[in-house]
């Protein structure tokens, strides 16, 4: 085994380790009612009656009535529960049978089982993908539609910014990843970017006489902050100088994940970082930037300490940061698989510890509702309530998974991102491009890498997903799906302008069952599209723009050319060429005496179709 390889397979072997056992969560709730499953085609829908206070529910399943019953596993890699109902479980045979329970999630985990069992038997395809209707009620008064899919985005650590040697393929870094930042930026709407350490050597370096040079960091943030975005301040890793164990370290880069020697020296970085940063870029400037104490402490990889220890991290850093000027947002614990969250908030509330975010992160599935834990500590402390960023989410964990370049990636993204609408202020995709060196650079082009972009910056299916979303003009109106597999396969949104001018409607079929990457045809559904609530005999010209497996997905560009490592210079250009979002214009359309219009679109799973209506 090479070394890489060694180092790759220990990481996979600790990623998940907790750092310490946690402390107290919430008491259990009881288990949702009203639990009912439909037998669809290629899969089980099932549906239940929320539960206050639930942060999300952990489906369970077993072959028999009296079970086991077993969590529901969608290979997703992190988080099982699902924020809300419901659930399309398509990891089943047709026409066998299975049973369901579910349990209400809190911040301890799942609580006892529904009590009387549910039964589902998967139908087996026709001949033709069955049907599902999107109803738009275009009549209803636009709302605008929270950006939380661009507030922010991940990034690795910005010192890529000044790189200044050969990178994967002969790229150069420091421009591809600026360029990658840039198109986030101008095709996304991206305003901030979280990434790795603030406080790595080359950003932050310990002068003899115990003062802090500043100097890499300015060069890195002068040159991101040219780029018209702001940083998310994430507070990690530790100087070498300050930390108790500087071996003990994480990544390719030796970020130290130690605890400090002393917790007024790391009080005294924070509060000179912060006081630098203010004279350098302005009080009021800094005063609007994030600022997240740590990352993943919870996990062992991250953190040689305790969840206490965590706290008193968090405490003295925020303290200091305050100190210098009280307006400057903290948070944390920015941990992994939502774990932490209810601890920290317990711990401000006991000690009066400032927190104006609670961070968080998830992958392979839709984020939680951590709004129960942030409502009760604004009413037990009469503080404004924290907000919820959730400031790393993804389709997978997994450093190198093919599932990171695929087209199931996409729709997955647009499910995460409608369900984040009402729960929360902002999810973070991780990452922006495929620059990224944590477990090693890229070794090819299609390597499975995190980013929305490929090295050379050729945008994958899932950015397609985040520019169609960002597409939308005016506010949402309302959008329901009905037939097989609605609202947990098959989802939509739609906007209209305040003049009837445009109307958009999103639609995708997607499931979180990851051994489902490469389809599944008894999940490919035909889609009728009624768009209700226009003015009467009105004539709107369509677009239509498709993402699936044969449109918008660069990879299968790359495989008719061959594949192989990196492309040379005439692939490129090829590559280059076809990097766009494919898009058709249909026939247009009259809306007739009663203003409504239907459309009929094909929809594979995976798959996306947004159509837009133009008034002619």
């Amino acid at each position: 085994m090479t070394e890489k390889n060694a180092a790759r397979l220990d990481w996979e072997q600790r990623i998940g380790l907790p750092s310490d056992q946690p402390l107290t969560g919430t008491a259990d709730l009881p288990p949702p009612a009203g639990l009912r499953s439909e037998d669809g085609t290629g899969h089980v829908l099932l549906d239940w009656q929320p539960v206050e206070g639930a942060l999300g529910y952990l489906v369970h399943r077993a072959d028999t009535v009296d079970g086991p019953y077993e969590p529901l596993d969608h290979r997703g890699g992190d988080v099982l529960a699902v924020p809300a109902p419901p659930y399309a479980d398509s990891l089943v045979e047709a026409g066998r049978g299975y049973w369901y329970k579910v349990a209400s999630w809190t911040d301890a985990g799942p609580g006892p089982l529904s009590g009387e069992a549910v039964r589902g038997c998967p139908k087996a395809p026709g001949s033709q993908p069955a049907g599902v209707t999107v109803s738009v009620d275009a009549s209803a008064a636009p709302v605008q539609m929270p950006p939380v899919w661009n507030r922010m985005i991940g990034a690795e650590h910005l010192s890529m910014l000044i790189w200044d040697e050969p990178g994967p393929g002969g790229a150069d870094v420091a421009r591809e990843y600026a360029d990658a930042l840039g198109i986030v930026r101008d095709e996304l709407g991206v305003r901030t970017v979280r990434a790795h350490g603030t406080f790595l050597p080359e950003m932050v370096s310990v002068r003899p006489d115990g003062s802090f040079d500043f100097s890499g960091m300015d060069e890195v943030y002068d040159r991101f902050l040219a780029l018209g975005l702001k940083p998310v301040v994430e507070l990690s890793f530790m100087p070498a100088e300050l930390a108790l164990d500087p071996e003990y370290t994480i990544f390719d880069y030796k970020g130290i994940a130690s605890v400090p020697r002393s917790w007024e020296r790391w009080g005294e970085l924070c509060r000179a970082a912060t006081e630098h940063l203010r004279e350098r870029y302005g009080a009021d400037e800094v005063a609007g930037w994030e600022f997240e104490i740590w990352n993943e402490a919870n996990l062992e990889v991250f953190w040689n300490g305790t969840q206490a220890q965590y706290h008193l991290l968090y405490e003295t850093a925020v303290r200091a940061i305050k100190d210098v000027d009280p307006r400057i947002p903290v948070g944390g614990p920015g941990s992994a698989a939502a774990k932490w969250v209810g601890p920290l908030l317990e711990h401000c509330r006991e000690n009066d510890v400032p927190i104006d975010f609670i961070s968080t992160h998830t992958y392979g599935n839709a984020p939680l509702d951590f709004r129960p834990q942030t409502r009760s500590f604004a009413e037990a402390t009469g503080k404004p309530e924290p907000e919820i960023l959730w400031t790393e989410w993804g389709v997978t964990p997994t450093h190198f998974h093919r599932v990171s370049d695929s087209v199931f990636s996409a729709p997955f993204v647009l499910r995460g991102m409608k369900s984040a609408l009402e729960s929360t202020d902002c999810l973070a995709y991780w990452v922006a491009t495929d620059h990224f060196e944590e477990l090693g650079r890229p070794p090819k082009l299609f390597h499975g890498g995190f980013g929305l972009l490929t090295v050379g910056n050729l945008r994958k299916p899932r950015f397609w997903a985040l520019r169609m979303l960002s597409q939308l003009e005016g506010g949402r109106v309302p959008a329901s799906v009905s037939g097989d597999g609605a609202e947990a396969l098959v989802e939509s949104l739609a906007t209209r302008g305040d003049d009837f001018s445009t109307v958009d409607v999103l639609c995708w079929n997607g499931t979180l069952d990851q051994t489902k990457i490469d389809g599944a045809p008894a999940l490919n559904r035909g889609a009728t599209v009624v768009v209700n609530g226009l003015p009467a005999d009105a004539r709107y010209a369509v677009t239509l723009r498709s993402v699936d497996e044969e449109h918008s997905n660069i990879q299968s560009v790359w495989d008719e050319l061959g594949g192989g490592d990196w492309p040379d210079e005439q692939q490129w250009a090829r590559l280059r060429d076809a990097d766009r979002l494919f898009e058709e214009e249909l026939e247009t359309v009259t809306t007739g005496p009663c203003g409504s219009v239907s459309l009929t679109v094909d929809l594979p799973m995976p798959g996306i179709r947004a159509l837009r209506l133009t008034r002619v």
